[in-house]
């Protein structure tokens, strides 16, 4: 009996796995960590392991690292990043071809569709590179933000983008939000690159109370663009399921980001409490105690309003 079900085991993963070769767009599978899920399930489980037990045990009986330099390094180089993502999928087709409206993915190996290719894989890869986020808390030391939602975000995020890309042909109407996302990402590397810089840059740290407003920007685009699907007498775009799950995800963070800027700047339950960590904080190249390394919500991190460490935001 028990051989029998491995046997159908056995039997199931390799019917899968030649599903996943017929399936997969033939545009994206040369690319890497594209050829098959074992691979990126790997290094995601293998990240959980090591932020969540190894990292933590090894950093316990040692000082913190300061990483000023590298984390402006690091922020800055995810601006530039960004920035040509946002750059590449304006190029193949937001900015030449695509009405804004119902747009389809384009199944052909046009140049531009053939670009869309290109950057939506960029986009996928950078989730990998944003796992640095994680690295830096706990080389600083900064258990406290390695939450639950942080960890799941970060690792759910390459995860889901690597079906995205891979059983459907990317580009259309979809992608919208993936561009959105970049541009956020440049405004917020930006920011933190320069909060990690240290105080002489705090005069330029102004509107770090509109974060979040550009956070709730973000998340009404997303769900207004999608909405459209809904009310157009025809739309064949060719996987309305991901239609269903980006709407579901814009307003669903809407609701969660309305929430945490009601209580941080109308009720005020978030505003800043002096203690000996702040002067720390200033000390080690951040502003109050922002987390100089890429602290946003938009990477699931915790967003600190004003220097205080209590308000835990996280966006998928």
């Amino acid at each position: 009996m028990a051989i029998k079900m491995l046997q159908d085991m056995v039997a199931s993963v390799l019917n899968f796995h030649d599903f996943l070769l017929k399936r997969t767009d033939a545009r994206v599978k040369d690319y890497p960590l594209m050829q098959s899920p074992i691979q990126m399930t790997t290094i995601l489980l293998s990240y959980v392991f090591l932020m969540l037990y190894v990292g933590p045990r090894l950093m316990a009986n040692r000082k913190a690292f300061k990483l000023k330099e590298a984390m402006i390094i690091y922020n800055f180089s995810m601006v530039a990043f960004n920035a040509c993502i946002v750059y590449e999928f304006m190029m193949s087709g937001w900015g030449t071809s695509y009405t804004w409206r119902c747009d389809l993915c384009d199944f052909s190996s046009s140049p531009e569709a053939l670009r869309m290719v290109r950057v939506s894989w960029f986009f996928y890869f950078s989730k990998y590179i944003e796992l640095m986020d994680t690295v830096f808390f706990v080389l600083r030391k900064k258990h406290s933000q390695v939450t639950f939602l942080h960890i799941f975000h970060h690792s759910f995020m390459p995860w889901t983008w690597w079906w995205g890309i891979t059983l459907t042909p990317v580009g259309g109407m979809g992608s919208f939000h993936a561009m959105v996302n970049a541009v956020v990402h440049v405004i917020m590397y930006f920011y933190y690159g320069l909060a990690a810089a240290g105080p002489r840059f705090q005069k330029f740290l102004w509107w770090k109370k509109y974060m979040t407003a550009i956070q709730l920007m973000q998340f009404v685009l997303v769900s207004v663009h999608i909405s459209q699907y809904y009310f157009m007498e025809k739309c064949d775009y060719q996987v309305p399921v991901f239609i269903h799950l980006i709407w579901i995800y814009g307003t669903f963070f809407f609701v969660l980001f309305s929430n945490f800027w009601i209580k941080a700047y109308i009720k005020g339950q978030r505003l800043p409490k002096p203690t000996e960590e702040t002067d720390s904080a200033k000390q080690n190249g951040t502003a109050g105690t922002i987390n100089s390394n890429g602290v946003h919500t938009e990477n699931g991190f915790a967003h600190h309003v004003n220097g205080n460490s209590k308000g835990k935001v996280k966006e998928v």
